[in-house]
């Protein structure tokens, strides 16, 4: 409505002045014409607009009218095509998750993806936590039996199982090739009754860490209550993320509550591919395990405690017995790398060492008293009871 006032304001505007100067305007033209030298011919004159194949001396004008079948029509909406063919393409492949507690009644739900054709579907680990049964909602409504596989708690995720046929399996994308601005559309049952909704937004930020979990895209995109567990998708129809938790207000919530604030975030499939891995393979994930207790720092922090470093991982304190204890870490050491990659908020301590399995040696690359040490450690598997 806006944008026409604008226009109708030019329109008035302009044929106002016309009128105000109708009768005046035309003598002073007529007079100062007549006064004017007459136009000499030019060498190479601008093309007449006359068609070639028109002809002035019939006394008719050409019919100038455009011709229906040459005419260019006007250019389509790409973003909107690539949008409704993405979601074509993955639609089939997400779920509605139900989640059945104690009586066999259903005490939650949200959503999820179908993997592979096998039946494996990707969702959050807090859609299915505490679980005594699990059914699962296809796109036509038709309802079906599921089973846990595994949960890792550490990157709320989730796969559970189904033994009937699958209608579609969704195709993984590479989340480490988003960019900030980049279209995503989230996918999933918001309250657990409008199935397989779709909210388009950007890729607000990536490397995003909430409480304990990190490696997070941001997005816009609206993820309500029961979107958890769904997919994050690019515009070739490709998953890029798992719809895990929003931020309203000044508080965490993962998937509850009637409205978001813009704050979205997914779990990235550089995480969930490896993870869904091992959780099919074994029922769970073994992560790396070092043994210290630490903080990231940047340079707000590094400023306020007059540290030598911008960026890095500050022990705090180290476990006896653990493998940060044999290697000779110290509190106060602050920890710049790990086999030469640098450690920053945005590659945390934690999230490195999962590029890592238990039993591998890695270098760290520690500050201690203004001198750079290099220490070799050998990595153990993190005990469960440390799992948030």
């Amino acid at each position: 409505m806006l944008v026409a006032i604008i226009l109708l304001s030019t329109f008035v505007s302009i044929t106002g002045g016309t009128m105000a100067g109708g009768v005046a305007g035309y003598l002073l033209a007529r007079q100062r014409m007549a006064q004017m030298p007459p136009v000499q011919p030019v060498a190479n004159p601008v093309r007449s607009w006359w068609p070639e194949d028109a002809a002035p001396t019939t006394g008719r004008l050409p019919d100038l009218t455009p011709d229906p079948t040459t005419e260019s029509p006007p250019a389509p909406d790409r973003t909107s095509d690539l949008m409704i063919a993405a979601v074509q393409k993955v639609a089939p492949a997400v779920v509605t998750v139900l989640n059945h507690h104690e009586q066999g009644t259903e005490s939650g739900s949200g959503s999820g993806v179908i993997l592979n054709v096998d039946g494996y579907i990707l969702t959050n680990n807090h859609v299915v936590e505490g679980a005594q049964s699990l059914e699962v909602v296809f796109l036509d409504g038709s309802l079906h039996q599921a089973r846990l596989i595994g949960t890792d708690p550490l990157s709320d995720i989730a796969v559970i199982h189904v033994g009937d046929e699958v209608p579609a399996a969704a195709q993984v994308g590479d989340a480490t090739m988003l960019q900030p601005g980049e279209f995503v559309l989230a996918i999933g049952s918001p309250l657990g009754d409008f199935r397989n909704s779709v909210t388009a937004g950007v890729v607000s930020a990536l490397n995003r860490s909430v409480g304990n979990l990190e490696g997070l895209i941001q997005t816009d995109a609206a993820i309500n209550r029961g979107n958890s567990g769904g997919p994050l998708i690019n515009l070739r129809g490709e998953v890029v993320g798992i719809n895990t938790l929003v931020v309203r207000g000044q508080s965490f919530d993962a998937g509850a509550g009637p409205q978001t604030e813009g704050l979205g975030f997914a779990v990235p499939s550089s995480i969930f591919e490896s993870v869904s891995r091992e959780l099919i393979a074994y029922g769970e994930v073994k992560y790396p395990y070092l043994g210290i207790y630490y903080r990231m720092i940047d340079g707000s922090i590094a400023a306020r405690y007059a540290l030598p470093v911008q960026n890095g991982a500050m022990v705090i304190e180290v476990e006896p017995g653990t493998p940060a204890s044999e290697a000779g870490l110290q509190p106060d050491d602050i920890i710049t790398a790990i086999n030469a990659v640098p450690l920053a908020l945005e590659n945390s301590l934690r999230f490195e060492l999962t590029r890592y399995k238990p039993g591998d040696r890695v270098r760290l690359t520690v500050l201690r008293d203004g001198r750079e040490l290099l220490l070799d450690v050998t990595l153990t598997t993190r005990p469960s009871s440390l799992n948030p």
